[in-house]
């Protein structure tokens, strides 16, 4: 993290206490008590996805609210399946059946109800067919599956996940396993939306054990990590996947994500609004 995290943290705080029905008498307190919290953060020590998790916990307390992304993450889900056979299509019809899955699965990791970002979720799949990667490991990639007696596939958020299942159909390996989150946080998917848009057609779904829109290892179900230690390959889908993975120097690793901050851009080595497809590196 650095102190534009912190700012980004601070601005969404209005818009988050308007999602969570915070009552405006106890917004005073409220909003002085999360900045205090955003204040005291170790930067050098600390995930930008936890913060982020802690920050709503309190939110949840403090309104009851649980999963105040559930319209927002049923109405993505349900457009992207309403749209699941003109994307089908076009894979079946593409030359490259890979590269076109696959760039269907990276645009699809522009839907995200972070504090600040607003999406197109059409232009940026016409985009993503018209655009050079800023990293495109894809062939190492698309080796790496076909290499691999065991895939971890970690998925990001609703809408996105349609795609997703597009790629891993048309990778057809016969031995994924897809990871979720425990329990409801933005419009990350968790079991529910996952098996509602048929992900376990495709792979074995499973939980990572945490509530952080994120795979923090230190947080994560000692389930979830013997799979992670244990499999040949793991694809880290989308940004927050990307920001509590980006410090690992494990070759099994590849990141599948769309630039959506300027500060992860840098960490990436990309811009604002690029595609990736990059493979860990071994320091």
């Amino acid at each position: 993290m650095n102190y534009e995290c912190l700012i980004c943290h601070i601005k969404g705080l209005q818009k988050r206490m308007d999602k969570y029905e915070i009552a405006e008498e106890e917004r005073n307190s409220l909003v002085s008590e999360m900045i205090h919290d955003i204040a005291a953060i170790d930067l050098d020590n600390s995930y930008s996805p936890e913060v982020t998790r802690n920050l709503l916990e309190k939110l949840v307390v403090n309104s009851g609210i649980s999963d105040p992304y559930k319209k927002e993450k049923e109405e993505s889900n349900c457009e992207l399946i309403k749209r699941y056979p003109e994307f089908k299509k076009r894979v079946e019809e593409a030359d490259d059946k890979f590269d076109t899955a696959l760039r269907l699965a990276i645009a699809g990791n522009i839907i995200d109800f972070g504090p600040t970002h607003k999406f197109d979720v059409e232009a940026t799949i016409e985009r993503v067919f018209t655009s050079d990667l800023a990293f495109d490991d894809s062939a190492a990639l698309k080796v790496e599956i076909e290499k691999a007696k065991t895939i971890l596939y970690l998925g990001d958020n609703c809408g996105e996940i349609v795609l997703d299942k597009l790629f891993l159909e048309t990778i057809n390996h016969p031995n994924v396993i897809f990871a979720v989150r425990d329990k409801p946080i933005l419009n990350d998917a968790t079991i529910k939306e996952a098996t509602e848009v048929g992900i376990p057609e495709v792979a074995k779904l499973i939980s990572n054990g945490d509530d952080a829109p994120s795979t923090l290892l230190h947080r994560v179900s000692t389930e979830f990590l013997e799979i992670y230690k244990s499999v040949d390959l793991i694809i880290s889908k989308g940004m927050g996947n990307f920001e509590g993975l980006m410090d690992e120097t494990d070759p099994r690793l590849f990141y599948l994500l769309m630039v959506k901050c300027p500060v992860i851009g840098q960490k990436v080595g990309a811009a604002k609004g690029d595609f990736v497809v990059k493979r860990c590196v071994r320091n």
